[in-house]
C-alpha cells in the first residue's frame, strides 16, 4: 500500500487530487479536508463506479486506519489509490482548514 503524509496530501490538493474521506457522514460533517468526497467505507465497493480509474485517489478517515484498508479495496480493483496517513486528525493537528 502506498501512502503519504499530510505535506503531500497538502500538495496533491493543491494540484487538484481526486480525495475520497470513507468516514461516516456525521464525522465527514463536522470537518474534512478540502474538496473530499465522502463515500464511506461501508459504501465505497457498491460507489466504485463514480471514480475515474484513469486519476490517482488519495483516501482519508479520522486517524489513517479506515482508509489504509480502503486503499487495498481500490488497488485491487484497479485503481492507484494512495493512503493519506494521520487522516483528518494529523490534518487539523497540522493546522490546515477543513470544510463543513
Amino acid at each position: 500500500m502506498r501512502e503519504i503524509d499530510i505535506d503531500q496530501a497538502a500538495a496533491a490538493l493543491e494540484e487538484g487530487a481526486v480525495v475520497i474521506d470513507v468516514r461516516e457522514p456525521d464525522e465527514y460533517r463536522e470537518g474534512h479536508l478540502p474538496g473530499a468526497i465522502n463515500i464511506p467505507m461501508s459504501r465505497l465497493t457498491a460507489r466504485l463506479d463514480e471514480l475515474d480509474p484513469s486519476r490517482p485517489v488519495h483516501v482519508v478517515c479520522a486517524s489513517g486506519n479506515r482508509s489504509s484498508a480502503m486503499t487495498d479495496v481500490l488497488t485491487a480493483a484497479g485503481f492507484d489509490a494512495v493512503n493519506v496517513a494521520g487522516g483528518t486528525a494529523a490534518w487539523v493537528r497540522s493546522g490546515r482548514p477543513t470544510e463543513k
